[in-house]
């Protein structure tokens, strides 16, 4: 005799007080748990803010090279990992501070790929492809905020110093004083060309082509760089 086997019936659920289906309840009553989401967790825009904050006043009160991510960490009251985990490293940093239109870092390579005997076109070029670019305005808002405000001033001259001449100068094998010579007399033309041609708007200045501006200052600029100049304590 064959056993037939017995299926058990599945209880239908009871309908609960105000009705819905109690399948749909029991899910609803039961908190889902939080995703976790991947990388790390993006921090407080006020602690980004107050870094930069800190960062502003230690670079302009110490210069770029006195300045340390510690001790910038330390004014803003957080950890210097945190400092790391934002901007990744001072010059970054020193860039957000200062809303530098560019990353000299990224264009000099090309300033430097022709050797010493073409420095002064290429760094007029570059000048020039920067500022008659898309990146005008905030370059030119950095400006006039460095001619009204001492502060501004003071970060604008670190910026040319530290991040553009000193890497250009750089490459030159000459003594100290002499690099530093040599850079602020290119300092002096650059901030000269830009004032000239981007804020007074001094014609012919203003209106030229660039490969003009390049064949006439360009070799002044070289000059500047690779001629004849001795630090001013030598005369």
């Amino acid at each position: 005799m064959d056993r037939r086997r017995r299926r058990r019936r599945r209880r239908p659920a009871r309908p609960r007080a105000g009705g819905g289906d109690p399948a749909e309840e029991d899910r609803l009553s039961t908190p889902e748990q939080p995703r976790r989401r991947s990388g790390r967790r993006p921090g407080s825009p006020d602690t980004r803010d107050a870094v930069l904050t800190a960062a502003r006043e230690t670079f302009a009160e110490r210069g770029f090279d006195g300045a340390t991510i510690r001790s910038i960490a330390t004014a803003a009251g957080v950890d210097p990992a945190l400092v790391h985990h934002y901007f990744g490293s001072k010059d970054k940093l020193f860039l957000a501070a200062i809303h530098a239109p560019a990353d000299p870092a990224e264009l000099l390579p090309e300033v430097l790929a022709g050797g010493p005997d073409d420095l002064g076109r290429n760094v007029v070029r570059l000048l020039l492809r920067v500022w008659d670019g898309p990146m005008q305005p905030a370059a030119l808002a950095l400006v006039r905020s460095a001619v009204a405000n001492e502060w501004t001033a003071k970060l604008l001259r670190e910026f040319l110093v530290t991040q553009v001449l000193r890497r250009v100068v750089g490459t030159l094998d000459l003594p100290a004083p002499e690099r530093e010579a040599r850079g602020a007399l290119v300092a002096s033309q650059l901030i000269g060309l830009v004032m000239g041609r981007y804020v007074l708007k001094v014609d012919p200045i203003a209106t030229a082509t660039p490969e003009w501006l390049v064949a006439h200052i360009g070799p002044t600029v070289q000059r500047y760089l690779t001629g004849d100049v001795r630090p001013p304590s030598v005369d």
